[in-house]
């Protein structure tokens, strides 16, 4: 019989390598921030402002000493952290860009089969003159290049051949970002950008381990398809032979996690895992990004916490269950709830327009003065001087889909 652990400390584990188990307290210093992102992995970049852009929201969660300067040095002038893709486009420690190299080969072959179908013909013309310019006369963004091409209004597909050009170089490694000017990348030579000494490629079948330890490491237990997921970094097939063979060595070893409607999941785990006392959690509540580390995989969120989340930005109006831009709330080891948020800078209000219950969670007094004290705070990261409740704020919890 597989060893089992817990729904309430399985959260726990998961929580505390995400640092969402302590307080969100403490310094948010260059070093600390970058120690923060080198622990949870990555930080997405989403262009949303409705309150904070998602990688500033996300380490604010977690510190709610940080401000969005400090993330910037660390990006532009210590280069301490770079941007590229995971599942999305996110902010990554520099020492990732050995490992990153065999996805700029694994991108080029799939951009080429998929960005010949999808995008205007021409971008690939462009490689040469672009990366030629670059290096005569320094970094460039969309707005720079493409003198003379029409430009398509249609959306990402209808990008002019210039600015596909430049995102696929980046893509597959020949640019880097080397800054934004307000949210718009501007493009260098890598070896502009990546110190030297992290630019050396490692070996595909180190390549894998890595992917595999440190996801694992992240996730303190996973399938071998969360494994696989947690970086995209490699396959599923990848994932699986790496844990049979970490298996079959003894370095992993098998239990089950019990989900929040007791349901359970086989999954593999290192050996000293099993043996771990998770910290309690904090009682704070706290207001996380849509696009959170830990909320990333949907299903996991849903398996542990019971929590099914969708975002619904590309929803229509008429069709959306809660809003364009919900955020989920956590408060101890649990998603409690969610909440419409929105800041009006102008006007130095965070405006409020409902807040939803998680089913079995009750808005009681206590939990109101936590959710108010939380969402003082964001207010002020927000750069707004109160928090405005709209009329009717406070609403039913709504079923599940499907339930």
């Amino acid at each position: 019989m597989l060893p089992l652990i817990p729904n309430p400390r399985a959260r726990r584990l998961f929580l505390n390598r995400h640092a969402l188990i302590e307080a969100p307290v403490g310094p948010a210093t260059g070093p600390a921030v970058q120690a923060l992102v080198e622990r949870i992995g990555f930080v997405q970049v989403d262009s949303i402002n409705t309150v904070a852009r998602a990688h500033e929201m996300i380490l604010w969660s977690r510190r709610q000493s940080f401000r969005a300067p400090v993330l910037k040095r660390l990006l532009e002038r210590d280069r301490a952290l770079w941007e590229h893709w995971t599942h999305d486009a996110s902010i990554l420690p520099v020492g990732l860009h050995g490992v990153w190299q065999h996805r700029f080969a694994r991108d080029e072959e799939r951009l080429h089969q998929n960005w010949r179908r999808w995008f205007r013909e021409g971008y690939e013309a462009q490689f040469d003159s672009i990366l030629d310019r670059i290096a005569r006369d320094g970094p460039v963004g969309t707005a720079d290049v493409g003198e003379g091409e029409v430009r398509g209004k249609g959306g990402w597909w209808d990008w002019h051949p210039s600015k596909t050009a430049l995102e696929w170089l980046w893509r597959t490694g020949r640019l880097a970002i080397t800054r934004r000017d307000g949210f718009a990348k501007i493009y260098d030579l890598t070896e502009r950008v990546i110190p030297e000494t992290h630019r050396a490629p490692v070996p595909a079948e180190a390549v894998i381990d890595w992917a595999c330890r440190s996801a694992l490491a992240r996730l303190g237990f996973g399938t071998s398809g969360e494994i696989a997921a947690y970086w995209n970094a490699i396959g599923p097939e990848a994932a699986k032979a790496w844990c049979r063979a970490a298996l079959g060595r003894g370095e992993i070893v098998e239990a089950e996690v019990e989900g929040a409607l007791g349901q359970r999941r086989r999954v593999v785990l290192f050996p000293a895992t099993l043996e771990e006392t998770p910290p309690d959690p904090s009682a704070r509540l706290r207001i996380l990004s849509p696009f959170d580390p830990a909320l990333r995989d949907r299903d996991r969120a849903d398996f542990l916490f019971g929590f099914h989340y969708r975002i619904e930005v590309f929803v229509p109006e008429p069709k959306r269950t809660y809003g364009y831009y919900v955020f989920p709330v956590l408060e101890g080891d649990r998603l409690v709830g969610r909440i419409d948020v929105k800041a009006f800078r102008d006007a130095g209000a965070l405006r409020v327009k409902a807040f939803w219950p998680e089913a079995g969670v009750r808005l009681t007094k206590v939990r109101q003065g936590k959710l108010e004290a939380e969402l003082s705070r964001l207010a002020v990261f927000a750069g707004c001087d109160r928090v405005d409740y709209l009329a009717g704020w406070e609403r039913e919890t709504l079923a599940r889909p499907g339930g």
